[in-house]
């Protein structure tokens, strides 16, 4: 099995009213709820949109450094994610088109990199 990212940048979202949002709460749970009974789910969730909680870490100079707020030169940021467990990728695009249903807006699917053996 591989286990692969599904995700969506909050930008992706699009304008919507309150109403919108709130009905698509459940839609989203039950996919939630159907890789769950299927056995893919791994994690997942939505992230935090207060970007005042965001902070970034930084080790390319040598030294650890921690700046608040979001990484400067980025202008998307991820809204949020879930982790299945699946055989192939077919498979995964078939959760991907699930979870975008449910949302409302598109995802992106990636798989992991192996673990190397230790």
């Amino acid at each position: 099995m591989t286990e692969y990212l599904i995700f969506f940048n909050q930008q992706w979202v699009g304008d919507h009213t309150e109403e919108w949002f709130i009905s698509r709460g459940p839609t989203s749970m039950a996919v939630v709820d159907e890789m769950k009974a299927a056995g893919v789910w791994v994690f997942g969730g939505g992230l935090d949109e207060d970007v005042d909680r965001a902070f970034s870490a930084d080790a390319t100079s040598g030294t650890v450094t921690i700046t608040d707020g979001p990484y400067a030169e980025t202008k998307e940021y991820l809204g949020g994610f879930c982790v299945i467990s699946v055989p192939d990728d077919e498979t995964a695009k078939m959760w991907a088109g699930r979870v975008a249903e449910g949302c409302g807006w598109p995802q992106e699917v990636r798989p992991f990199k192996p673990m190397p053996s230790s």
